[in-house]
């Protein structure tokens, strides 16, 4: 009876330790992939941000209607992101992951050189990015942002 009541013990023990450390690192991967992201968009070094996707990954931004397909495109996309808005900025609000799918709540900023007309002014508009996510890989990107909001704040929309 006793050497039974060891091997249960000893069998619900490591049950945990395996458990444990999984439930641990789910977690992790939620803020570590979040900000990861929002640290290769404010390195403004393409590379950075391709290194966060699969071969195939799509990033979709939906405010411009702007899809890019594998990894060629989307450092296109974040070269021309970066020329737009040389001091492109991205500040972590909040983010979710569950089951490879997740968002990004963030604060994004910058000045308008050139994206919307170069009028020189900052703008700040909140954002979100809804993710599919493969290990610590994006395989989805898909972004919403107000655009009306940017317009009004460099002055081309009342």
């Amino acid at each position: 009876m006793h050497m039974q009541k060891l091997l249960v013990v000893s069998s619900v023990l490591a049950i945990l330790a395996i458990v444990g450390p999984l439930n641990s690192r789910v977690d992790a991967d939620d803020t570590a992939i979040a900000q990861a992201w929002i640290d290769a968009w404010n390195s403004h070094d393409p590379d950075k941000v391709i290194a966060l996707f699969t071969q195939n990954a799509v990033v979709e931004d939906v405010t411009f209607g702007a899809v890019s397909h594998g990894l060629a495109e989307i450092r296109e996309f974040a070269v021309g992101s970066f020329a737009a808005f040389p001091d492109i900025h991205f500040e972590l609000v909040n983010s979710t992951l569950k089951g490879g799918h997740g968002t990004i709540e963030c604060v994004f900023s910058g000045t308008d050189t050139g994206g919307f007309g170069g009028t020189g002014k900052p703008f700040s508009v909140r954002s979100v990015t809804v993710m599919d996510v493969h290990g610590t890989k994006l395989t989805r990107e898909t972004d919403y942002w107000d655009l009306a909001t940017v317009l009004r704040e460099i002055g081309l929309l009342n």
